[in-house]
């Protein structure tokens, strides 16, 4: 058996892609084992790592689909539910995240957002949010600063751009547009903090044993492999029926 690598797409640099690019993505969701309200969404959230968070995400990667970035990839989290709440006891990450899908959704099937005809509201229902599966839409890519500088900065998305937009006219023409950056600057880093010579430390005292159920390693640790979306039903989202 022999192996044709002449069709294979050239190494990818480390490079990040260009901060304020505007381009076509698709997303996929990459399942992480908790179920949601819905029954089309069993085992698609994760649980957050952070010890004691009651966050579930939706966990979505991003592939450049044409242009000069094509085939690039990034990732995002969306939180679906838990953390802090607002004054109706809502989580507001939810309510952040509600806004950025029907976006996609708009920016996806070309709609206004100032539509609201019977029409236009039928196509933003969902079954579940794993319809939102292989949606393409035009997005802002930006270049996101890290607090700590031991680690690498990554690609997110700035925004979905919506059909109101030039920028989106052009990106669904096949047009290049020029990079919008957003300059943001880098989270300052925390002061460090003098060292204090061994002798100059008071010696703690011996705390006591933890018991085993109180142990961190007990907790779900949050699954980021990926894996194979379930197939499609028909009568899906707009999107996925052309």
């Amino acid at each position: 058996m022999t192996f044709d690598m002449n069709d294979v797409a050239p190494q990818q640099s480390g490079d990040l892609i260009p901060d304020g690019t505007f381009a076509k993505v698709t997303m996929s969701i990459r399942k992480g084992g908790t179920d949601e309200a819905s029954e089309a969404d069993r085992g698609l959230l994760k649980p957050s790592n952070q010890p004691g968070s009651d966050v579930l995400m939706l966990d979505a990667e991003f592939t450049v689909a044409e242009g000069p970035h094509a085939r690039r990839k990034f990732w995002q989290n969306f939180t679906v539910q838990g953390g802090k709440l607002d004054e109706q006891g809502q989580s507001i990450g939810w309510k952040i995240s509600k806004s950025t899908f029907r976006a996609m959704i708009d920016s996806a099937l070309g709609l206004s957002p100032e539509d609201m005809s019977e029409e236009a509201k039928a196509k933003r229902v969902l079954r579940g949010l794993a319809d939102l599966d292989g949606i393409t839409f035009v997005a802002k890519i930006q270049i996101e600063p890290n607090r700590n500088p031991a680690y690498k900065d990554a690609n997110k998305l700035d925004h979905v751009v919506l059909p109101t937009a030039p920028e989106w006219q052009k990106v669904m023409a096949g047009e290049t547009v020029p990079a919008q950056p957003s300059n943001k600057p880098r989270p300052a880093a925390a002061p460090a903090q003098p060292a204090t010579p061994a002798w100059g430390q008071a010696q703690p005292a011996a705390a006591p044993a933890a018991p085993a159920w109180s142990s961190p390693a007990a907790q779900t640790a949050a699954q980021s492999a990926s894996e194979p979306a379930a197939p499609k039903a028909t009568g899906g989202p707009a999107w996925l029926n052309p």
